[in-house]
C-alpha cells in the first residue's frame, strides 16, 4: 500500500466506519431487501483530523511530519520522500520548504480524492 493510500484510508476510513454503524441496524419488515445506497458525501478532512486523538498536540495543518504522526505513519525522511515521489515531486530533499510543499500536495490530493479540505490548507 502506498503512503498516500495509508493517509487517505486513515482519514476516509473514519467516515466509512461511522456510516456502517447505522447500516447494520435490522431493516424494517416492509423494507426492500436491497435499497440503493445514498450518494457518498465528501469527507470533511479537517474535522476528521481534528477529532483524532493527539490532534491538539500536533500541527498537522501545516506540518507533513505531524500529519503523518497523527494518522499513525512513520514520518521518517525515507517515507516522506516516498510520499513526495507518489505525488509527483521527484526533487524532494527534506528541507522545511519541501515539507511545507508536501503538506499542501497531500491536502490537494485528499481534495482530489473526495475530501473536503478548507482553502487555507490548500494555499
Amino acid at each position: 500500500m502506498s503512503i498516500f493510500s495509508a493517509i487517505k484510508d486513515a482519514i476516509f476510513g473514519h467516515k466509512a466506519a461511522a456510516a456502517e454503524a447505522p447500516a447494520e441496524a435490522a431493516p424494517a419488515a416492509d423494507a426492500p431487501a436491497a435499497a440503493p445506497a445514498a450518494p457518498a458525501q465528501p469527507v470533511d478532512v479537517a474535522a476528521v483530523l481534528s477529532a483524532m486523538p493527539g490532534a491538539d498536540n500536533l500541527n498537522w495543518q501545516s506540518s507533513v511530519v505531524d500529519l503523518m504522526k497523527l494518522v499513525g505513519i512513520d514520518a521518517s525522511y525515507d517515507n516522506r520522500k516516498s510520499l513526495a515521489h507518489e505525488l509527483g515531486n521527484a526533487d524532494y530533499a527534506g528541507s522545511a520548504e519541501d515539507n511545507i510543499a508536501l503538506q499542501k500536495q497531500v491536502m490537494k490530493a485528499l481534495a482530489d480524492n473526495g475530501g473536503q479540505v478548507p482553502a487555507e490548507l490548500l494555499d
